[in-house]
């Protein structure tokens, strides 16, 4: 969109952000790191409560191993720093039996109610909201990123790794580093057109011409085996894949422990 560039330097920075999987050996500074961690503590959060936590992965044998369990991703153990975006309702579950609120319930002979469905799913906002001003800032100081949602998947090696409870979810993880390509010769991925996203006041289906035109960029002269179409392409490669059944797996033993009545 070439009105872009007659835009602030905020909506510039978001228009030109791509991922960055290779980094320059350049480490970034701890006044960096730290600038990085304010941006993503300044972001929106429900009722100001901060359901989430970060957790900055330092040890050289954890990152080795991220690689392994988030499907084979090597730039891991390359990223001058990996930061581990935590759903967490654990700290005010702490907070309320620390307070009295159990026995409070007992006393005025209420329900205490213990995290749900519904709570994972605010936390987790509030977590992926905090990701991303993290990315932004990063980005604005010239610094790349790589989210890797793969931190979702082996929840009971995740867990013994980073010692994370129940009612604590790694929704995302992110890399950052200073690119090793020259910026200005970045390409940035298509996207599809707004048409296609964008609706008013009510949700559009699209029928199949709709999505012929929607996927016209998207062509690729290579498929992965088996698929004869891009949308058999997508689902072999993504969808139906093994890590999206390992993602599958591990959510549900997360969402069942997250919710158990003890």
């Amino acid at each position: 969109m070439s009105e872009i560039k007659s835009f602030n330097e905020v909506i510039k920075i978001i228009s030109n952000r791509c991922t960055v999987r290779a980094y320059d050996s350049k480490p970034l500074s701890q006044k960096d790191i730290d600038m990085i961690i304010h941006a993503a503590m300044r972001a929106p959060t429900a009722g100001n409560m901060m359901f989430y936590s970060i957790i900055e992965v330092k040890d050289q044998i954890k990152k080795d191993k991220l690689v392994k369990t988030c499907d084979n991703q090597p730039h891991i153990a390359k990223a001058p720093l990996v930061l581990i975006f935590l759903a967490d309702m654990q700290r005010w579950y702490d907070y309320y039996a620390s307070s009295g609120i159990p026995e409070l319930c007992i006393e005025k002979n209420l329900v205490y109610r213990t995290p749900e469905e519904s709570d994972l799913l605010l936390a987790c906002c509030d977590a992926l909201i905090a990701a991303q001003n993290a990315v932004i800032a990063a980005e604005s100081m010239g610094i790349g990123s790589c989210y890797i949602g793969d931190i979702i998947e082996n929840i009971e090696t995740h867990r013994e790794m980073f010692n994370l409870s129940k009612w604590v979810f790694p929704i995302t993880m992110v890399c950052f580093g200073y690119p090793k390509q020259d910026p200005s010769k970045r390409i940035l991925t298509q996207r599809f057109s707004k048409k296609f996203i964008h609706f008013i006041d009510t949700y559009k289906r699209l029928n199949k011409d709709e999505f012929s035109e929607m996927f016209k960029n998207f062509e690729k002269e290579t498929l992965v085996k088996n698929a004869e179409n891009l949308g058999q392409d997508y689902y072999l490669r993504k969808t139906g894949s093994a890590f999206s059944q390992e993602m599958s797996r591990s959510v549900k033993v997360a969402i069942q422990d997250w919710i158990k009545k003890e």
